[in-house]
């Protein structure tokens, strides 16, 4: 990883350091290790967002690690943490892009980013020497289609779009017949913000799914879930709702730059079993990123 893409980690971090995170890298400087160290500590994670469930886990596993260790001093545990914390993260898994083209399905509640991160994929794939197509499937309102065609300029990519109050499914397949057509390596389909316990709502998401396997055998290829970070635990629920509509492969954690926390992220992987494969570092074009575990726990620790 360069110097610059550590950089952009570091301070797209910056705020979950200095609120939480940072909080715990200072109380673990200061003293040996004690009964008060773990009750200290279990309560930051939590205050954290890590929830009450991975929290336990980490303390028990950092538990068993002083008595292998035979650490003393809490300076000791920071480095612990931070082995513990990367541990619990997965390395993302992408499609192999072979199929042509790949189709990607976002999907997520209202307001959770997904329409900047359609662009920011669009523009990332398009950097490495892909073509994509946009798909604009919110057929709900005209102020969606309106942003994805003005963030699709911003980045140079085209964009096809169903129609306002049409059918999304429909929206859908005629983006991936257009892909198909115009010889795209990748479609990325925005669909509409749904609110998870909406049944007739979600019942659509299942829709467009199913559609796109019309479109193109083997479709959608990956399914994606938007979650703003800013929205901690609760964004967890919404998640699962998803995870029942459809088979989710991953998730992207928008606006983490705006998060005073990010426990979170370790209670994805706990709760919901998937990976984090972006990470929204700032509202710029090139401010989404892979994710790197390394570099998260480490500019959350630092």
């Amino acid at each position: 990883m360069t110097e610059n893409i550590f950089n952009k980690w570091r301070k797209g971090l910056e705020k979950t350091r200095r609120v939480a995170f940072g909080r715990i890298s200072n109380f673990l400087g200061t003293s040996e290790v004690g009964d008060e160290t773990w009750e200290d500590l279990e309560a930051l994670l939590i205050q954290a967002d890590m929830g009450m469930e991975t929290t336990s886990e980490v303390i028990d596993a950092l538990r068993k690690r002083v008595h292998q260790e035979g650490i003393t001093q809490s300076v000791e545990l920071v480095d612990a943490l931070e082995k513990e914390l990367i541990n619990r993260l997965v390395e993302p898994v992408f499609p192999d892009f072979s199929k042509k083209p790949t189709v990607i399905i976002l999907v997520g509640v209202n307001g959770s980013g997904k329409t900047t991160s359609a662009a920011k994929l669009a523009h990332l794939y398009e950097q490495d020497g892909r073509s994509v197509l946009l798909v604009a499937a919110d057929t709900y309102r005209a102020a969606a289609i309106d942003q994805l065609e003005i963030w699709a300029k911003r980045v140079n990519v085209p964009m096809v779009a169903g129609q306002e109050g049409g059918d999304p499914g429909a929206a859908a397949y005629d983006g991936i017949t257009a892909s198909i057509t115009r010889n795209k390596d990748i479609a990325i389909i925005d669909t509409a913000g749904r609110l998870h316990n909406r049944y007739n709502l979600m019942q659509e998401i299942k829709k467009v799914h199913r559609v796109s396997g019309k479109a193109l055998e083997g479709a959608p290829h990956a399914s994606w879930l938007v979650l703003d970070a800013t929205t901690g635990q609760n964004a967890l629920q919404q998640a699962k709702a998803f995870q029942d509509a459809i088979p989710i492969d991953g998730v992207i954690l928008a606006k983490l730059d705006s998060s005073a926390k990010g426990g979170m992220a370790f209670a994805i992987k706990e709760q919901l079993g998937l990976p984090i494969l972006y990470a929204g570092l700032g509202e710029g074009i090139e401010d989404l990123q892979r994710f790197d575990r390394d570099s998260f726990v480490r500019g959350i620790l630092e």
